[in-house]
């Protein structure tokens, strides 16, 4: 029978940080092998996009720990 995921993630949780570092590598590259070329280019493209309204100033960062705060108050935690 195959193992559960939390099987699997907790076995995982007792590596070596290099060799977590190492399986999640493999899991997210494994992964990416099955994305649409269309769908990555509309990424990077919006990606770029943003960037170069950051650095236009167009648009400033809002700290995470901003972001953060505004999150919590919207869900109702403190």
């Amino acid at each position: 029978m195959p193992r559960k995921v939390s099987e699997i993630v907790e076995e995982a949780r007792q590596l070596p940080y290099g060799e977590r570092a190492e399986l999640i590598e493999q899991l997210i590259a494994d992964s990416a092998k099955n994305l649409d070329p269309e769908i990555e280019k509309a990424w990077g493209d919006e990606a770029m996009r943003r960037l170069a309204e950051m650095e236009s100033g167009k648009v400033k960062p809002v700290p995470t720990e901003e972001v953060m705060a505004r999150a919590r108050k919207i869900i109702g935690r403190k």
